[in-house]
């Protein structure tokens, strides 16, 4: 039996009578069939395909969550994903997650689980609320908003891999806007009778609830939270107050009044629905104008870090705080050279005579604080104010929310934690790293809860009343 040729062509085991021409045809063609078929799948094995990053919604308020997707990676693969920032005070502020894509070859910030980077763990909004200053950055750094008029630019990447990601470019990347201010909302800087501040008001005839918001003793005009309770629709005053030295307490009080009032009888607003939001220093503002003004009735007050120090009557508020800050030089400085004022306020307010009268106050009262602020003992002061209230036949009144391993600075959601920073003293303008306190992951829990609950009592006490038909 004869051996079958090279040639010789089979079918289902039987060999097939055909001519050598044709045999040569069909091998010729099976060859190029196999060769094309080897160069494709090499062709698909070399070819590299591009992540696609996308990040939804790429422009929202800064209080919204994102989603942020990356997909066409290779299953198992692990990248990467970073935000960053660059600062109005020129500082690069970031934060990133190292992740392993899925068998699909796609990475979910907001399902899947960070093994390291600044945060760990099915974080969503990892991305912001875990950022802090670049390596090599100056100490005492604070990231703050002063112009509400532009977004927060935040560039979202993806990298290879989880070391060395800052040495290389990213493999995909998306600008993302975060805003304080709604589209729609007005700005207006407020100059007359005497007050200087700005007032946002919300898109829409109204009219509308008001709110008059006050930050703390680092002072300055800030309009960030004023241009973001405006985005949910309140007539907010961000008011310029430590700037202004009064002769006396009752041009101070006058002041304040009249800011309220500039409030208060603004066309597009509700004259009865008008509250008071202060932080720290502004919070002892909204206590005393809600206990001791016969001029102004605020609707509810909202105290962050509440402060109820009250002493020297006749004084005004500013000579309050520089005198504070005087007997603070006394303040114990921990291994880190951080300042902690904590311990010597805690001293002021053991005294009655130093505290203000709260069991005065007649509207609703929120007091938010964290347990571990160790700039003001905030905890003791909930306390005091809980038990005053409650000796005066008011507890019905309060409401409060505390938060563990959280410090003082409960800003808005997402918003980065600040340990400790840079603080002017205003009676000597010396420079100090001051300690807030506050663990980063918890702080940043606290500061997403407490601004949902800040707004659900907003709009219970502002919003909620009889004949309400405010149109945004």
């Amino acid at each position: 039996m004869e051996a079958a040729n090279e040639t010789d062509v089979f079918l289902n085991g039987e060999q097939l009578n055909l001519g050598t021409d044709v045999k040569y045809k069909i091998f010729l063609h099976l060859t190029e069939f196999l060769f094309l078929k080897k160069t494709l799948l090499l062709s698909a094995m070399t070819q590299v395909v591009p992540p696609i990053l996308s990040v939804t919604p790429s422009r929202a308020l800064v209080d919204e969550k994102f989603k942020v997707l990356v997909e066409n990676l290779p299953p198992g693969c692990p990248v990467t994903v970073r935000s960053l920032h660059h600062s109005e005070d020129k500082d690069d502020w970031e934060a990133y997650g190292h992740y392993v894509s899925d068998h699909s070859g796609v990475v979910s910030v907001s399902e899947d689980l960070s093994y390291g980077g600044t945060y760990t763990g099915k974080e969503p909004m990892g991305l912001l609320w875990s950022m802090r200053p670049v390596p090599g950055s100056r100490p005492g750094l604070r990231l703050r908003k002063m112009n509400v008029c532009t977004p927060m630019l935040v560039t979202i990447s993806v990298h290879s891999g989880h070391e060395g990601f800052r040495d290389q470019p990213p493999l995909a990347s998306v600008l993302t806007e975060r805003w304080y201010m709604a589209p729609g909302i007005r700005r207006i800087n407020i100059n007359e009778q005497g007050v200087q501040g700005t007032l946002f008001i919300p898109p829409g005839p109204g009219p509308f609830p008001g709110l008059l918001d006050m930050w703390g003793g680092g002072g300055g005009l800030l309009e960030s939270r004023a241009a973001l309770l405006a985005s949910h629709g309140y007539v907010s005053l961000a008011l310029d107050y430590l700037g202004f030295d009064q002769e006396s307490e009752n041009l101070e009080f006058k002041y304040f009044e009249t800011a309220f009032n500039i409030i208060k009888d603004h066309p597009q607003v509700m004259p009865d629905r008008v509250g008071i939001f202060g932080l720290s220093l502004g919070s002892l503002v909204a206590v005393t104008l809600a206990a001791y003004s016969t001029i102004v009735k605020p609707c509810c007050i909202v105290c962050i870090s509440c402060n109820h120090y009250y002493p020297a009557r006749g004084s005004t508020v500013t000579s309050k705080f520089e005198g504070v800050t005087r007997q603070l030089s006394k303040a114990r400085v921990n291994e880190d050279n951080q300042v902690i004022w904590k311990d010597v306020a805690l001293e002021f307010i053991t005294d009655p005579s130093n505290i203000a009268e709260v069991g005065r106050i007649n509207c609703p009262t929120l007091l938010v604080n964290g347990c571990d602020d160790q700039n003001w003992p905030t905890v003791e002061t909930a306390e005091d104010v809980a038990r005053l209230m409650r000796e005066a036949g008011k507890e019905h009144l309060l409401s409060r929310l505390a938060y563990p391993d959280t410090g003082h600075l409960i800003e808005p959601p997402f918003s980065p934690h600040f340990r400790a920073t840079t603080f002017v003293m205003r009676s000597s303008k010396e420079k100090v790293i001051l300690l807030w306190g506050g663990q980063t992951k918890p702080h940043s829990d606290a500061q997403e809860d407490s601004w949902r609950k800040i707004l659900s009592f907003l709009q219970f006490h502002l919003y909620c009343g009889p004949n309400l038909k405010a149109k945004i």
